[in-house]
C-alpha cells in the first residue's frame, strides 16, 4: 500500500465509538469496524457473541451489512479496532471469513486500516491481507 493513502476522516473514531457497543461476554475481546462506501458514508459494526459460542457476528461482518442495507456497494476503505493480543503492539487483523467478505465489496488495492485504542498500528492493502484472492471477478463467465 503507498504510503500516501490515508485513512479518511472520522473513520477511526467511528470504528472506535462502536468498539464500546461490542457485546462480547463470553470472548472479553471488543472489536469495532468502520466502513467508509462509494456513496460517502461511513457504516459502523462491533462483534455480538451468544451463547451458542462461536457463531457470533464479527465487527467487520456488521459493519459490511450496515453498508449493504443502506444501498452502498462499494468499501473503499476499511478500519477495525481492537485491543492487543500479548503484546501491546499485537495487530488485529480481520479473520479469514472477514477478509473474504471484505473481498466480495472491495478491490485488491483497498486500504485496510488495523488500529488500536490510541490509533493507527498498521495499514495494508486487501491484496496483501488475501492474496490470490477468489471473488466476484472469478464468477463472471458463469453468467
Amino acid at each position: 500500500m503507498s504510503k500516501n493513502d490515508e485513512m479518511a476522516a472520522g473513520l477511526f473514531e467511528a470504528a472506535l465509538s462502536v468498539q464500546q457497543n461490542a457485546h462480547a461476554p463470553y470472548s472479553n475481546f471488543k472489536v469495532g469496524a468502520a466502513v467508509l462506501a462509494d456513496d460517502g458514508e461511513i457504516y459502523i459494526g462491533c462483534n455480538v457473541e451468544n451463547a451458542a459460542y462461536p457463531e457470533g457476528l464479527c465487527a467487520e461482518a456488521g459493519a459490511i451489512a450496515m453498508m449493504v442495507a443502506n444501498g452502498a456497494h462499494t468499501i473503499k476503505q476499511i478500519c477495525i479496532v481492537g485491543g492487543g493480543g500479548k503484546a501491546e503492539d499485537d495487530l488485529v487483523t480481520p479473520c479469514g471469513g472477514c477478509r473474504q467478505k471484505i473481498r466480495e465489496f472491495a478491490m485488491a488495492e483497498t486500504p485496510v486500516f488495523i488500529c488500536g485504542p490510541q490509533g493507527l498500528r498498521a495499514s495494508f492493502s486487501l491484496d496483501e491481507l488475501l492474496p490470490h484472492s477468489f471473488g466476484p471477478d472469478n464468477l463472471e463467465n458463469n453468467k
